[in-house]
This record gives C-alpha cells, sequence and structure tokens, in this order.
C-alpha cells in the first residue's frame, strides 16, 4: 500500500501532463549526457586533461587562434575558468596568451607548437570515444536527435522563464 501512495504522489506532484512530460524529457535528457560525458571525460582523463582543458585544446585546434572571451563562450565557462584554465595550460607549454594590438585588455589565445601535436595526436581517438558512445543510435538517428536539441536549446534560451 506505501508504494501505491508513493507512486500516485509522485504522479500528482507535476499540475499538468505537459509539466510531466516536460520534467521526463528533463530526466531522460540529464542521464544521457551524463552518460556520454562520463566518455568524453574519461578519456580527457587518459591525457592528464580536464574536459575542460581538453575543450580549450579542440576549440583551438578547429578554430585557430581566438580570443580569450570567444573561447570563454565556445566551451561555456565563466570569466574566472576561462583564466584559471589558459592559465594550467599555460605552464604546461600547451597555450599562449598573445597580447591584442588593437586592444591592449583583450589577448588572443593560440596552440604552441607542442599543444598542436598533442591534440593532433589525441583528438582522433576522442572523436572515436564519442562516436562510440552514441552509437546506440543510428547515424540518421542522431542527425534527428541534434536537430531536436537544437530547436530545444534555441527555445529554452529564448522563453522568457529561463
Amino acid at each position: 500500500m506505501a508504494a501505491d501512495t508513493t507512486r500516485t504522489r509522485a504522479s500528482t506532484s507535476a499540475s499538468t501532463p505537459a509539466q510531466e512530460c516536460a520534467l521526463k524529457l528533463w530526466v531522460v535528457l540529464s542521464r544521457a549526457a551524463a552518460a556520454v560525458e562520463a566518455h568524453a571525460r574519461a578519456d580527457a582523463a587518459r591525457h592528464d586533461l580536464t574536459l575542460p582543458e581538453f575543450g580549450i585544446l579542440e576549440v583551438l585546434h578547429h578554430k585557430g587562434r581566438l580570443l580569450l572571451g570567444e573561447v570563454q563562450r565556445k566551451i561555456l565557462v565563466s570569466s574566472g575558468g576561462i583564466t584559471y584554465l589558459v592559465d594550467r595550460l599555460e605552464a604546461r607549454g600547451l597555450v599562449e596568451r598573445i597580447p591584442n594590438p588593437d586592444d591592449r585588455r583583450a589577448r588572443w589565445v593560440a596552440l604552441t607548437a607542442e599543444g598542436e601535436r598533442l591534440i593532433a595526436r589525441i583528438f582522433p581517438e576522442h572523436a572515436a570515444v564519442i562516436e562510440r558512445a552514441v552509437s546506440a543510435l543510428t547515424a540518421e538517428e542522431q542527425e534527428t536527435a541534434r536537430e531536436l536539441l537544437r530547436q530545444l536549446g534555441r527555445g529554452a534560451a529564448g522563453s522568457a522563464d529561463g
């Protein structure tokens, strides 16, 4: 009987079927993201990198040198976080800061030769890890999921409630 009471309370805690559906989607989306991220995080750790550090190397590898603020926006960390991460990568000789002659407050971040060698070597392995992590879906399903998630993200970013 206690299980029935728990189930009843749980199913009535959301006020509408639409809210229940949205909450279930949120849980499934969060669990899926966490499961895939665990693979990515473990692969980055094999190379003594955190996932955000790997993200910095990867974005610089694919985009070339960027302003520090651009790197921050691309890998979704705070301004203090990006400074800390770049400091760590710079101390390891993987990135360098370059003064911006047009704006003394802005700094470029670029891969060093050592950083370029590292990311060029480990990125293909990392891509294969991600490919395996999402392989429960066919390529067509992955494309559909990507488009739906892009639409979801844009809608959430534009909603008045958050």
